[in-house]
Parts: structure tokens; C-alpha cells; sequence
């Protein structure tokens, strides 16, 4: 289920792209589950086709859902490659900052400050639970 809250700043299209990102990347939408079409989703939620037709370009952009014609809009497997590709970063990362004797503490703080930053300085807020 989506929720859209008319009252936030965030734009529409933005609520429906971050609910399902998350529900994506925690696994509540499994890879393979077959998502609403456009109009029907739009049409549930009250809204503009292009405004669900948006939130679906951006996740499709982003590797988490493939749109095959005719067929419809799927949760894409490449979620769960982007999983693999971050661990094997972080193991990578976390042999670096032992190498230059960086301890744990000091190596977390690193990470959240880049992700605090990429974060203030990305267009779109990070993604919100869908529930």
C-alpha cells in the first residue's frame, strides 16, 4: 500500500518513488512481484498518470524495477545486486582504512558524514517506508 500525504512538501511523484524503493530494498516486494499498472495505480491513489508514470522512471533508472511491454513493471533482480555491490565496497573500504590505520570508530564516522552530505546535497529526500 501507498500512502500519499497531500500536506507534505514533498512532491507526489517522490512519496510513490521512495514507498516502493524501500519496500523494494527491505524485501517487502519481492524480485519478480509485478507492480500496478501506471493508470491503475494512479487511479487508486487519485492521481495523474505522469505523476506515477515519473515515480516509475526514476526506479526504473535506478536498476530496481523493468518495465517489459506489454507484459508490465516488475521488481528487477538488480536491487539485490546493488546489495552485493555495497558489501563487497564495504569490505574493500574497511581493508583500506585498517591498511592507513583508521580505526572502526573513525572509518563510521567517514561513511556518515559522505552519506550526511550526498544526502543534503541529492534532489530527492531518501526514501521513506511504504506502508
Amino acid at each position: 500500500m501507498i500512502v500519499i500525504d497531500p500536506a507534505s512538501a514533498v512532491p507526489p511523484f517522490e512519496q510513490i518513488r521512495a514507498q516502493l524503493a524501500r519496500q523494494i530494498q527491505d524485501r517487502t516486494l519481492a524480485v519478480g512481484t509485478r507492480l500496478p499498472t501506471i493508470r491503475r495505480l494512479a487511479a487508486d491513489l487519485g492521481l495523474a498518470a505522469n505523476t506515477v508514470g515519473r515515480a516509475y522512471r526514476e526506479l526504473e533508472e535506478a536498476g530496481l524495477i523493468e518495465t517489459r511491454r506489454a507484459a508490465g513493471s516488475f521488481v528487477s533482480a538488480a536491487g539485490e545486486n546493488g546489495r552485493a555491490v555495497a558489501h563487497r565496497a564495504a569490505a574493500e573500504y574497511a581493508a583500506i582504512v585498517a591498511g592507513v590505520g583508521i580505526g572502526p570508530d573513525e572509518a563510521l564516522r567517514i561513511v556518515q558524514a559522505v552519506l550526511a552530505r550526498d544526502t543534503a546535497a541529492a534532489p530527492s529526500a531518501a526514501p521513506s517506508p511504504m506502508r
